[in-house]
């Protein structure tokens, strides 16, 4: 068994230390940061206390103003205060976050990085929200993974205590707030080796209090305006050099060391990629796939964006460097580049100014964009930048990962690029919000990293309509750490937790040849094949698919639990994967379904155990035929009536397919025609109500709770 791990995504990563190192947490809730909050709230009412033996108060306010408000007024009165945020939330706490940094005021807030809305809401990830909040005054230190969530929380923290800059510690909504992956926990030990005593006494003592009276807030003129806020400079000049300390003392505690700029790569690198955060992860996979095929290559990570140290910027670039191409996840429309790419261009010309640059000639910088709202960023898009390194004339405010067929700025994807190894198991898992599938496949994942020496990772795909819509589950087990932070692409396991996405989606499209098939449906396995379109059938004897089917539906019932089948399947996962013994894994799963849920009583526990002794029952692997024989095709995603924009733009992303879209698709003001939902029709119900007009006292309850509209008041 290797050194001790835990298995936590990135928002409990982040929380654990900021619970601890704080007295005073103001919390508000916003996807994707909520449960950082969350998770603070639970720690605070079972009694765990901090690093000084008291329980942190938390306080939920009315909104993410009033949350900013309390963090500043507690941060005012000497408490060492967070906050957990992100989008608009962040946006509406930037009035005081300006005064917080303008009092030098040490802190350490947390935000899981959301797009901003603008023609549209997004609950996904980008650096919209926090590039938003740059001229505040707060350090910007960026994680890239769970790991890096969970260290960066104390170094922000330890260095906002020591420098007085308030620190901004910012992740990748989703893709890291919410993948599940492996760490290396600190404890309290390592966090008070980190936290300089004195420091906190210092903060401590200069909060406001009538003993030692003083007046913050004052009003200045512009005779004086100017010149008191240029006092602060020092600080800021400073605060890089405190956070490079920080990070030398944090390494020689836990011997994981990082700099405010990591470079990865050849070390005679002639093309590079400077970006920050989770894309770090697939480019520096892509590049250990690329340079022992002769690539010279490379990456700097930025970690610590604001305040911007140009000489420590300049020290991780290789000398070597001609073309750099800078990743920017956010536009700024109207700029003539993306802020990081503003930021390096602006670094090398200051490096040549202070005679600091080691290059004769300077490296040609271009600027793109990347993944806004959490769009795909594989490694087939690196070595699309890559690619464009390479030719003669690099473009300039690209964008990768998209179709632009439009203004043209879209970079062509090659041939997809696999990156992973060989012996990397790669699972999809198909289900409804609310089915238990996400919930069912994180016990997984913690079991499996937990009891064997495979290390996981999870990452799920959650439609913004969240209960009853369509979830797909990518998980990875292999025997090295995994920092694939993309979706799965290649799987030999998928899982279809509802029969009805047979119909809608293309379930098997990712199935890599030979992969195994399990199938949730009311059809038994001599009957199912059909009951599968044309395509399916094509496609499980063209990829010599082994399926396997059970009805999880029908023993779900039978133990009384409804219509959550997470157990059921989850069993069946265990005994086709082979990740570990049969035996072990019933009884591993017997464990979590008591964990889970003890709480409600005993009989719910021996309902699960019951249904996991009967999924191994049930499960039957299916005789695939050796020819196609429906007679019928998938249908289409809308009827024929439907208007022209919803069979253009609407069915495709109703198909899943809604990333193949390009940009001549949408309007330019984001306006949508009204009425379009009536062409979706979700068809997930299992059961659908009947009224009984003899018995019915009519309450119109019934009409109220229907989710389906199948019930109607008139």
């Amino acid at each position: 068994m290797r050194r001790k791990m835990i298995t936590v995504d990135g928002n409990e990563a982040a929380a654990s230390v900021a619970y601890r190192c704080n007295e005073a947490i103001a919390i508000y809730p916003i996807t994707p940061a909520s449960a950082m909050a969350e998770q603070c709230d639970v720690w605070a009412s079972q009694g765990r206390t901090n690093l000084w033996g008291a329980i942190p108060q938390i306080a939920e306010m009315q909104s993410e103003g009033g949350a900013a408000g309390a963090v500043h007024g507690a941060l005012q009165a000497g408490a060492l205060t967070t906050t957990f945020t992100s989008s608009q939330g962040l946006l509406l706490k930037i009035p005081n976050m300006y005064k917080i940094a303008g009092e030098l005021t040490p802190m350490c807030m947390h935000v899981g990085a959301r797009t901003v809305a603008t023609h549209a809401l997004s609950i996904f990830g980008d650096h919209s929200d926090v590039m938003a909040a740059r001229q505040t005054g707060f350090a910007l230190l960026c994680a890239s993974s769970a790991q890096m969530a969970h260290d960066f929380a104390l170094v922000g923290q330890a260095a906002s205590l020591k420098s007085r800059i308030p620190f901004l510690h910012f992740f990748d909504g989703f893709r890291t707030s919410h993948e599940l992956n492996q760490i290396a926990p600190l404890d309290d030990e390592d966090l008070r080796a980190l936290l300089d005593e004195e420091l906190v006494d210092a903060h401590r003592a200069r909060g406001l209090t009538p003993d030692k009276p003083v007046i913050r807030g004052t009003a200045q003129n512009p005779d004086v305006f100017f010149q008191a806020r240029e006092a602060c400079n020092g600080f800021y000049d400073a605060c890089p050099g405190i956070v490079a300390e920080v990070m030398d003392r944090f390494a020689e505690r836990t011997e994981r060391r990082y700099r405010l700029f990591d470079y990865e790569g050849h070390p005679e690198a002639e093309h590079v990629i400077v970006l920050m955060g989770s894309g770090s992860e697939t480019v520096g996979e892509t590049l250990d796939h690329l340079i022992p095929l002769g690539a010279k290559v490379g990456m700097v990570r930025v970690n610590l964006y604001r305040p911007f140290a140009v000489a420590q910027f300049i020290e991780a670039l290789p000398a070597s460097v001609r073309r750099i191409a800078v990743l920017d996840r956010t536009k700024e429309p109207g700029s003539v580049g993306e802020p990081l790419y503003l930021d390096v261009q602006g670094a090398l010309l200051d490096a040549e100014r202070r005679g600091i640059a080691p290059w004769s000639d300077r490296p040609q910088v271009v600027g793109g964009r990347y993944g806004l709202s959490s769009k795909e960023f594989d490694p087939t898009c690196v070595k699309a930048v890559f690619d464009a390194l390479g030719e003669p004339e690099p473009p300039h405010g690209f964008t990768v990962g998209i179709v632009d067929d439009v203004t043209g700025l879209s970079l062509p994807r090659g041939a997809p690029l696999a990156t992973e190894p060989a012996d990397r198991h790669r699972a999809l898992f198909f289900g409804l919000g609310a089915d238990g599938t996400v919930s069912a496949n994180k016990n997984t994942i913690k079991i499996v990293s937990e009891e064997t020496d495979w290390f996981a990772q999870g990452y799920f795909v959650y439609d913004s309509k969240k209960s009853g819509a369509v979830t797909v589950s990518h998980l990875r087990f292999g025997k090295t750490p995994i920092r694939s932070t993309y979706l799965v692409q290649e799987a030999d396991f998928i899982a279809c937790h509802q029969f009805e996405h047979m119909e809608k989606y293309d379930v098997l499209e990712n199935a890599a040849t030979g992969a195994t098939f399990l199938l949730n449906s009311p059809y038994a396995a001599d009957e199912v094949w059909d009951h599968l379109a044309k395509e399916v059938q094509q496609t499980i004897i063209d990829r010599e698919l082994k399926v396997h089917v059970i009805d999880a539906t029908a023993v779900a019932h039978e133990c009384e639990l409804g219509g959550r089948i997470n157990t059921v399947m989850q069993t069946c996962f265990f005994a086709l994967a082979n990740l570990m013994p049969m035996d072990q894994a019933i009884e591993k799963l017997k464990a979590a379904a008591e964990k889970s849920y003890s709480r409600r009583g005993p009989v719910l526990v021996q309902r699960n155990h019951r249904a996991i002794d009967m999924a191994c029952e049930r499960l039957v692997q299916m005789t695939v035929p050796s020819q196609v024989s429906s007679a019928f095709a998938r249908p289409p995603a809308v009827s024929d009536e439907a208007p022209d924009f919803v069979k253009r733009v609407s069915a495709v992303m109703l198909a899943g397919k809604g990333d193949s879209l390009p940009v001549s698709a949408f309007p330019v003001d984001g306006t949508w025609p009204t009425a379009t939902s009536q062409w979706e029709k979700r068809n997930i119900a299992t059961e659908i109500p009947q009224w009984e007009s003899d018995i019915c006292i009519q309450c119109n309850q019934c009409a109220i709770s229907c989710p389906h509209a199948a019930i109607r008041a008139k």
